[in-house]
């Protein structure tokens, strides 16, 4: 019986730790933040503690692309995690609604970069027929690091003040950077660093061959904005004190589903896991709006876990499947650039919806399903090759 898998290296497994620090640091301080901006004064800008990150990090994508494919992975995984240091350690400076607000945007450019590269340097290392299955696993310990970085941020905030929580995010991510030094470059044909890779023309913003994975993934994760935005108010309104709770369930739910869902999306195809994972998370949503009390709040986050688990690295590997080597980091750029504008909508909307009036809980998530089945309904029509069985498509 074949106890590791064939792909088990010593640089993929520090690549997996890297990314495990990676997400520990940024996530460790998010349940925190809506009660830390009403703090400052800035309740009525709840919506944009999320959409704001993702507005930097989407638009960081065509120039993270383009600097994977062009300067190289590492590189591209140390900026993005130096971009986490630095923000951690200006929060407890930049004390102010504008001070943070800022500091939100630059964060994002860290998940606008390192990502990016993290997926490409997989895709680089890993054979065809392994893709799903690694990526699952690349993707396990970055839901680990979502998991355990809420739950510890919430446990540190227990005890300490938020200034010592926004200092323990930047260590870990010093700690995510001295791993990628480590790392072999597998960029084969690299080139400087010079003013004119930072000039994007038309076609190399976006990869037109993954359109449609990309589609249905802001689609899916519209939803993961919402629950970045609502849940820790829906925590408190439940009486939960650590509102790192929810987090913690999800992320947890949907470890081990991600090596299944690798597999079978390897041997059958990316579509039919795709299906199933809209499907869950538009049952999830519905789940978490009729929620009443804490048993039920929580099985919800194991379906809504579950349904991230099944897609996350299924879309990436559908992206890579569908990219030209050459142009890698740019479809992954291209679905990231949709993965953060899905997070972002769905900041957006549910803060929108939500404006801190309870009683519009079911409202907000409720809608959140509805833009999951539309992304089940997408899948319905969708082909292999990433085009749509439609007449006029």
């Amino acid at each position: 019986m074949r106890i590791l898998p064939s792909f088990f290296t010593l640089d993929f497994f520090l690549l997996c730790l890297s990314s495990f620090l990676f997400f520990s640091s940024f996530n460790m301080i998010i349940p925190e933040l809506p009660a830390y901006l009403s703090s400052l004064g800035g309740e009525e800008y709840k919506g944009l503690i999320i959409s704001l990150f993702t507005l930097s990090a989407g638009l960081s994508r065509p120039f993270s692309g383009k600097l994977a494919d062009t300067v190289g992975r590492k590189p591209v995984m140390v900026f993005g995690a130096t971009v986490c240091f630095i923000s951690g350690l200006l929060y407890p400076i930049l004390s102010f609604v504008g001070g943070f607000l800022f500091l939100r945007f630059l964060h994002g450019f860290s998940t606008g970069f390192t990502p990016t590269g993290i997926s490409a340097y997989v895709a680089d290392i890993i054979p065809y027929q392994k893709r799903g299955e690694a990526l699952g696993l690349q993707s396990l310990f970055g839901s680990l690091g979502m998991a355990a970085g809420p739950a510890i941020g919430g446990w540190i905030a227990t005890f300490w003040p938020i200034e010592i929580l926004f200092y323990c995010s930047a260590f870990t991510s010093i700690l995510s950077i001295l791993i990628i030094i480590r790392l072999k470059e597998t960029l084969q044909n690299r080139e400087k660093v010079s003013p004119q890779l930072f000039k994007l023309k038309k076609g190399e913003i976006i990869e037109k061959r993954v359109i449609l994975p990309s589609i249905v993934l802001l689609l899916c994760v519209f939803s993961f904005g919402t629950v970045l935005t609502i849940i820790p108010d829906f925590s408190s309104y439940l009486g939960i004190q650590n509102k790192g709770l929810f987090f913690a369930v999800f992320t947890i739910s949907s470890l081990g589903i991600r090596l299944l869902a690798g597999r079978v999306s390897d041997k059958f195809g990316r579509i039919p896991v795709l299906r199933v994972a809209s499907l869950l998370m538009v049952l999830a949503m519905i789940s978490i709006a009729f929620s009443t009390d804490k048993t039920f709040f929580l099985t919800s986050g194991v379906l809504f876990g579950s349904a991230v688990g099944m897609y996350s690295p299924t879309v990436t590997a559908w992206v890579v499947d569908l990219s030209l080597d050459n142009f890698r980091g740019r479809a992954l750029a291209t679905m990231y650039i949709a993965l953060e504008a899905g997070i972002g909508i769905g900041a957006i909307v549910s803060g929108f919806l939500f404006s801190n009036q309870p009683e519009n809980f079911n409202l907000v998530f409720l809608t959140a399903a509805g833009f999951a089945f539309i992304a089940f309904i997408l899948l319905l029509f969708s082909r292999r090759n990433g085009k749509l069985s439609l007449s006029f498509y």
